[in-house]
């Protein structure tokens, strides 16, 4: 990695850039998956059951997901040849007219069968957005943070996660309680989507300021371009192995915690709306700060270290998360909820600087971007769609939680064979506490 004195002014800056992008852009992915799991089903799927509707509303959710990748290939590529700043503008653009459009969209009940259609094809430009999003967001943190402080600046894009989730629960919960169920579900729920054009409008501005990455100029100065998805899967495809291995649990673990439990909650359980939400709100806002602690101290521990201890501790609380969503108690719901959540903040922190250090400068974006992304499917998009169908089946809750318990597991091992690559290849540099 290239060296350049940074002031520590200029690092915060970009750090802080980087966090309120990804906010941004998580507050309208996860508003997306609130609305699937309280209001889509009703107006947008009405003429089906209600398994066969809250299957399709997740369906939705996850076809984000699918699109993840090619937005991951298609805006590494151009972070990879024209910079990581302007393909983060272009990032947070798409996904604020995607977000917008959506709370504009007609009902099923207007337009019939056209209304999921324009669902889906808006849920998918979101999953494109999103796809290019995290990789450039961390790359530009992390270089420009100085060597013995990467896992801990690259996490502030990784803080976007959460504090997207507390902006998009809190939203839900405000408007919620200020008006009736009938009005929410009729027209209230449209009013997050509409709040993201003002928010794009925020970032946009913040992000404007903030200058290259010193190792993106270095490489194209000194004229190493490589074709950057060619190059990734030519050379480098274990990374990308690993990659998906690290981010399956990670994110399949989050998601269960931060929508699959609401929905589950209330349909299931036939618990109220607004004290889920809230509990998931309040778990968010005190993992900001652990995922800062765990992260500064991965500079010191080691990243796959770090990453391998929050993935025992999260298969351990896997194992009993359902059971205690099951209990219908309000009380042990919050416990499931904290416990996932806070047993993965040392996965999710450092993760970011350890799949930027598995590549080189010039495929870095793309790398990265690529296994997140399809590591994103495998554990995000389908671990609420197959918990929902384990569940149905005679495997029932055992079955459903060992799959959760494997796919952390796998999170873990990801981390231990991309360290053991790193190693071997002689890219890291010396860490210097």
């Amino acid at each position: 990695m290239a060296e350049q004195t940074r002031s520590g002014r200029e690092v915060r800056k970009v750090a802080l850039a980087s966090l309120v992008g990804t906010s941004i852009e998580w507050y309208d992915f996860y508003i997306y998956g609130l609305a699937a799991v309280t209001v889509f089903a009703p107006q947008f799927f009405p003429q089906v059951s209600s398994l066969t509707g809250t299957l399709a509303a997740f369906a939705t959710f996850a076809v984000g997901f699918i699109a993840r990748p090619i937005g991951g290939v298609v805006f590494g590529h151009l972070g990879d040849r024209i910079g990581r700043k302007a393909t983060l503008v272009t990032t947070l653009v798409t996904m604020g007219v995607a977000t917008t459009l959506i709370g504009l969209l007609p009902t099923y009940a207007a337009v019939g069968a056209l209304a999921p259609v324009l669902l889906v094809v808006l849920r998918l430009v979101q999953g494109f957005a999103v796809g290019g999003e995290w990789g450039g967001a961390v790359l530009i943190s992390v270089e420009h943070a100085p060597e013995s402080k990467r896992a801990f600046y690259g996490s502030f894009p990784q803080l976007g996660v959460p504090i997207g989730l507390i902006a998009s629960n809190a939203i839900f919960l405000v408007l919620a309680a200020a008006m009736p169920a009938e009005a929410f579900a009729t027209w209230g729920w449209r009013i997050p989507f509409l709040l993201s054009a003002v928010l794009v409008v925020v970032g946009l501005w913040v992000r404007l300021r903030i200058e290259e990455s010193s190792e993106f100029v270095a490489v194209r100065r000194a004229g190493s371009m490589a074709l950057p998805l060619a190059s990734v899967l030519r050379h480098h495809f274990p990374q990308v192995l690993c990659g998906i291995a690290m981010f399956t649990g990670i994110t399949g673990i989050g998601y269960m915690a931060a929508t699959y439990t609401i929905q589950y909650g209330t349909n299931a359980l036939d618990l109220p709306r607004a004290p889920l939400i809230a509990i998931v709100l309040a778990v968010a806002v005190l993992e900001v700060p652990l995922i800062l602690w765990v992260s500064a101290g991965a500079d010191r521990w080691g990243l796959s270290r770090t990453i391998v201890a929050g993935s025992i501790a999260t298969a351990v609380v896997a194992a009993v998360f359902l059971p205690l969503l099951a209990s219908g108690s309000l009380l042990l719901i919050a416990v499931a909820v904290a416990a996932a959540r806070w047993a993965s903040a040392p996965m999710w922190g450092p993760s970011a600087a350890l799949a930027a250090e598995c590549y080189p400068t010039e495929i870095r974006y793309s790398g990265a971007s690529v296994g997140y992304q399809l590591g994103s499917i495998v554990g995000g998009a389908l671990a609420p769609i197959f918990t929902t169908l384990l569940l149905a089946s005679p495997l029932g809750i055992v079955g459903a939680s060992g799959y959760l318990v494997l796919i952390t597991l796998i999170s873990g091992l990801g981390a231990l064979a991309a360290d053991r690559i790193v190693r071997r290849s002689g890219t890291r540099e010396p860490v210097v506490a």
